[in-house]
């Protein structure tokens, strides 16, 4: 049996509006394990975006736990919590969120210089970079600035940075969602290869079709509770 990455066990988070109180999720319990592929799906206001947010530390539950690795996220400190984001979580965004004046090398080159050795891939950073630009095509980019490259290669640069630290678990958030079909198509075929080959878990948030497709497991949200978990 693969071994549990992200748990979480009767999760809860209540915002307040005025007097009254709404739950983003309501006792949310569910595990990913090891090279999942999972896509989180439901109408706007379900909670995916929340549940990846309290995965990956940026927000604290209101109740119940969550465990990251096997240790709950409520245990470690905010600096610890950002050490753990830079070695063991990447993160895919629809808007790229690259950095502008760095060129493509060093953007993905960025999570290894946060926190610097040790680090959780063999040989050195420029050799990963340029191992992680083969893997996503890009090998002849190195130099360029994101603002000269489409935005598939710019997707391209952002999942291989994802992929810089070698996490254990990528949160994929709408990732073809600002792309034509074609292109996103072409994303989501390269990210389910790299989920084959690296067996990193990716937990997608998404409303596209061709992810839920993709998807090796959905499990969907209503209300901020889960309603459908299917493999």
């Amino acid at each position: 049996m693969n071994n549990i990455v992200l748990e979480y066990q009767n999760v809860s988070k209540v915002y307040k509006n005025g007097e009254s109180e709404v739950y983003a999720l309501n006792g949310v319990t569910v595990s990913f394990s090891t090279g999942e592929l999972t896509a989180l799906v439901g109408p706007s206001g379900s909670g995916k975006s929340t549940m990846q947010h309290l995965g990956a530390g940026f927000d604290k539950a209101s109740g119940g736990a969550i465990f990251l690795m096997g240790k709950d996220l409520a245990s470690y400190k905010e600096k610890e919590l950002s050490w753990i984001r830079n070695q063991h979580i990447g993160f895919i965004f629809q808007s790229f969120n690259l950095i502008p004046v760095m060129n493509v090398l060093e953007n993905i080159m960025y999570p290894a210089n946060v926190y610097g050795a040790p680090f959780r891939f063999d040989g050195s950073v420029k050799e990963r970079v340029f191992y992680l630009l083969n893997k996503v095509g890009l090998d002849d980019q190195a130099k360029k600035k994101p603002h000269q490259l489409s935005g598939g290669q710019r997707q391209r640069v952002a999942i291989a940075r994802s992929l810089m630290n070698n996490p254990d678990l990528i949160f994929a958030d709408e990732p073809t969602a600002n792309l034509d079909h074609k292109t996103g198509f072409e994303i989501l075929e390269l990210l389910v290869e790299l989920n084959r080959d690296m067996k990193t878990t990716i937990l997608f948030s998404t409303h596209d079709p061709a992810i839920m497709e993709c998807a090796r497991r959905i499990v969907e949200l209503k209300d901020g509770c889960i309603v459908g978990d299917k493999l």
